[in-house]
């Protein structure tokens, strides 16, 4: 791998209450933390989640805990302009697959990689697809996301003794960040980032939204019409808009800082 410039700390800005870590090249700022062999929790935030975490002071506790918490939605980008910051949306599932090329191409520096999450099979078809497009890529091994207590001591000791590098967790927020914060422990200096679901996608169970949508902040419309029953969830984003007008009328949030 060629040598890389030191990237830039980020810059914490609160949203709601929840910090956010402002880079303009998260994958980078990854890499280089797996180069020296540093671990990192990594939370993709969005709207959704934001207002989870108002009523769930775990969920709230973890997210101030994670290393690193990226824009992943459109409404946090949109709430960042709104306080100045200009910001580049960074899709949780697009810095995955960053990474992914990133250890595709050099995993004799930066290790293997872990599948954790979806429906049986899907974590090993995804795994599967990109190992054909990277056979460079080293795959520590992967498990579905339906963990009976056994499944889940046989995870905690496979993860244990293969230490993956890069662990993707698709388990659904906020179950996966839960996860993620009560076994990072079991391999410290590990990328660990919940992917949500990244490996339907990639497995081709599922579609992301076209482009044009993705690029206009009407992701969640695509998810709508592919999951119907979602609609309880999205009124989060409503009572997320609602929350930014009264907390831009109200109140100022405090200056971002160093991370």
């Amino acid at each position: 791998m060629k040598n890389r410039v030191q990237p830039e700390s980020p810059r914490i800005f609160p949203v709601l209450g929840l910090p956010v870590h402002l880079l303009q090249n998260y994958s980078g700022w990854l890499v280089s933390r797996a180069q020296q062999q540093l671990g990192c929790h990594v939370v993709t935030l969005n709207a959704e989640m934001t207002m989870q975490a108002e009523d769930n002071p775990r969920l709230a506790s973890v997210i101030h805990q994670a290393d690193l918490v990226i824009p992943d939605g459109s409404g946090i980008v949109l709430y960042l302009m709104l306080q100045g910051q200009q910001m580049q949306r960074c899709p949780g599932i697009e810095l995955a697959e960053s990474l992914l090329k990133e250890f595709g191409q050099s995993s004799d520096e930066l290790g293997s990689v872990f599948f954790l999450g979806g429906t049986p099979g899907v974590a090993q078809k995804a795994a599967d697809i990109w190992q054909n497009r990277f056979p460079g890529l080293a795959i520590a091994g992967t498990h579905h996301g339906y963990l009976t207590p056994e499944d889940e001591q046989a995870v905690q000791q496979t993860l244990r003794g293969l230490q993956p590098r890069l662990v993707l967790v698709g388990l659904g927020v906020p179950r996966q960040e839960f996860w993620i914060a009560e076994h990072r422990h079991l391999c410290p200096q590990s990328i660990w980032i919940g992917v949500g679901g990244s490996f339907d996608i990639w497995a081709g169970v599922k579609t992301r939204a076209p482009e044009w949508l993705r690029n206009n902040h009407l992701e969640w419309i695509y998810r709508l019409y592919q999951e119907p029953w979602r609609w309880r969830r999205m009124l989060a984003l409503p009572k997320f808009a609602w929350r930014t007008l009264i907390y831009r009328l109200t109140q100022r949030e405090p200056v971002s800082s160093q991370g």
